[in-house]
């Protein structure tokens, strides 16, 4: 497998979830009896961004398949974080349309250390192509 354009948006744009997360849950914290501290502008638009990113880089998998590990039509395993993603996301939106704001963050942190960092460790795994560019090309420990 090589680096085709599929793989570069890819990656292009779970990194910026990576990056941007962290950004979108740290301006919405608050103290428990009010807003102090919070920073809903910064939180709404790194917030946006994020989702933006995550429907790109879920979308973008599908583009993206490896006949050489265990599939079905090039699908292998870690495909299954494209529904729980897309998922994740309207019920996450569904949420706050709703009101329901507490649903809306648990399920938000939920698709950030599921679908970022959960995808991240099984992508890393030293049989995928970006495990190792990592461990082998990158590093030298493979």
């Amino acid at each position: 497998m090589s680096l085709t354009p599929a793989i570069a948006i890819h990656l292009s744009a779970a990194l910026g979830t990576l990056a941007l997360g962290p950004v979108a849950l740290w301006a919405r914290r608050g103290n428990a009896t009010g807003a102090s501290g919070q920073r809903p502008r910064l939180h709404r638009a790194a917030g946006y961004a994020w989702a933006t990113l995550m429907l790109a880089t879920a979308v973008s998998a599908l583009f993206i398949r490896d006949y050489n590990l265990p599939n079905i039509a090039g699908y292998t395993l870690i495909h299954l974080f494209v529904p729980y993603t897309l998922g994740g996301l309207f019920l996450a939106f569904w949420y706050l349309y709703r009101g329901n704001i507490r649903a809306h963050r648990q399920n938000m942190l939920g698709l950030y250390f599921g679908a970022c960092i959960g995808a991240g460790v099984f992508t890393l795994l030293p049989q995928r192509y970006l495990g190792q560019l990592v461990w082998g090309q990158w590093l030298g420990w493979l």
